[in-house]
């Protein structure tokens, strides 16, 4: 009940995650318009990699070697105190490059880099992770929930033309610092203080690096086609590709959840030796995103068309192409976040899970170079989608000797087929009926019954899954 209760919490965020862009994204879009929200995107996409440089792979190491010491407080402290000095460390480091590269090399933009440093210092004081390797997911969901609402409140006061970008900038900024704040006061009772000399932050710095490979391969190629599109196209199509891609992106993070919530779950397994649960976690959450992400990748192809124009204004009728052509990501980073994050990475095949990404990674570069040239947004949108592909079919051929591959796929044919059949219908629902709240909510509730109804006849798997907890 415990991973149930923590999904719930951490897809409750994630519901939240949506909620907070479905009500500023319109604003912002409208407001900043598309040649200033590029710019956002552009800046920001280069400080991810100086403070992903500087975060390493303690996210995903502290969870794990947290989940690992879990029932004992004395080395869970120490491990606490080693792996934090040792992103203090590095973060500083990463802080110093960015402003030494910002100085030398910035000629256009250079007040928005400089705001942009906020994510820096937040990452530095980011303990989330001991949280996650805690299993303890309600702080983290209450904190960022009392942030995001504060964010919206301000965003909506304070934003009102153009020339706001830089407040804009800030308040996503500081309010990504604040929320990494708040979690502090937590510590003091769930760990115990250890003496520095005991610390030894740099005893976590390999297995980190280790980490942090794969960790900066998945963000190369998730900003790489921002940053070529911004390079090799306009400030206009990046602006567009952004907001398609953040749409999509946040349908697939109710999925995903799953992933955060899982890997300590495991790592936490797989530690006292029970191999065959965590095959069996393994299944029943590979068929849990799969009829979950299915129904959500059809659903947005379905109305993205009519769907783009009138949520983020006229501005962006290229936006529903864009969508429709991304789609398929919601499914693909679906499954590879059951195989990597949820399996890979909780067992310490963390070579694999760099190989796979790896591959993405050089996929999507050689993808985009070919396709923005020719179609703009929509090539880095089907480049994506195509490394995405190519990640997932790695990390199934690395996990083909100790899964059966077979069992994870063996009711995925019920999903897809209801899937589909929703498709058909809600387009052509769409196609009839004006884009307008009420309307697709209609269109919401019809594709979520279809979807349910075909599930039943057909008799998913995740139909008996759902009965068991709510018997339960």
């Amino acid at each position: 009940m415990r991973v149930i209760r923590n999904y719930l919490y951490n897809a409750g965020y994630q519901v939240l995650l949506m909620f907070a862009p479905l009500i500023t994204t319109p604003y912002i879009s409208r407001v900043l318009g598309a040649h200033e929200n590029g710019i956002n995107t552009y800046t920001n996409g280069w400080v991810t990699f100086f403070y992903l440089m500087g975060q390493m792979g303690i996210t995903l190491y502290g969870n794990r070697e947290v989940a690992y010491h879990r029932d004992d407080k004395y080395h869970r402290s120490r491990t606490f105190w080693g792996i934090e000095a040792l992103q203090l460390c590095t973060i500083t480091f990463a802080l110093v490059a960015y402003l030494t590269a910002v100085f030398l090399f910035s000629t256009t933009f250079k007040t928005y880099y400089l705001i942009q440093t906020l994510w820096i210092v937040a990452t530095g004081l980011d303990v989330s992770w001991y949280f996650m390797g805690m299993e303890d997911f309600k702080k983290t969901v209450v904190r960022n929930t009392i942030v995001k609402l504060i964010m919206i409140v301000l965003i909506f006061t304070l934003v009102k033309t153009e020339a706001d970008l830089w407040k804009y900038i800030l308040l996503i900024g500081v309010a990504q610092l604040s929320g990494n704040l708040t979690l502090w006061p937590y510590l003091k009772s769930n760990i115990q203080w250890v003496s520095p000399k005991e610390w030894h932050p740099f005893q976590h710095f390999y297995p980190s690096l280790l980490l942090f490979i794969p960790t900066i391969t998945t963000q190369i190629y998730l900003v790489v086609n921002k940053l070529m599109l911004g390079k090799i196209g306009q400030p206009t199509a990046l602006g567009q590709f952004d907001f398609s891609d953040k749409i999509v992106k946040l349908v697939l993070a109710i999925v995903t959840a799953t992933g955060t919530v899982m890997l300590p779950h495991v790592a936490n397994k797989f530690a006292s030796g029970d191999y065959k649960g965590v095959r069996e976690s393994l299944y029943k959450s590979f068929d849990f995103v799969t009829s979950m992400s299915v129904p959500m990748m059809f659903g947005l192809m379905a109305i993205s068309a009519k769907f783009a124009p009138w949520f983020l204004g006229k501005g962006y009728n290229e936006a529903g192409g864009i969508i429709f052509f991304e789609a398929p990501v919601i499914l693909f980073i679906a499954w590879s976040n059951v195989t990597g994050t949820q399996y890979l990475m909780p067992v310490n095949r963390v070579k694999e899970f760099t190989a796979s990404v790896s591959v993405g990674a050089v996929v999507n570069i050689i993808a985009n170079f070919f396709l923005i040239p020719t179609y703009s947004a929509n090539g880095a949108a089907i480049a994506t989608v195509i490394s995405e592909l190519c990640v997932t079919a790695v990390q199934l051929y690395c996990v083909r000797t100790t899964i059966r591959r077979r069992q994870l796929f063996r009711s995925s044919w019920r999903y897809f087929l209801g899937g589909l059949i929703m498709f058909l219908v809600v387009n052509r629902i769409c196609d009839v009926m004006t884009m307008n709240i009420v309307n697709m909510a209609i269109q919401i509730f019809v594709g979520t019954v279809i979807y349910v109804v075909c599930l039943f006849i057909l008799k998913a798997p995740v139909i008996e899954q759902a009965k068991q907890v709510l018997g339960k």
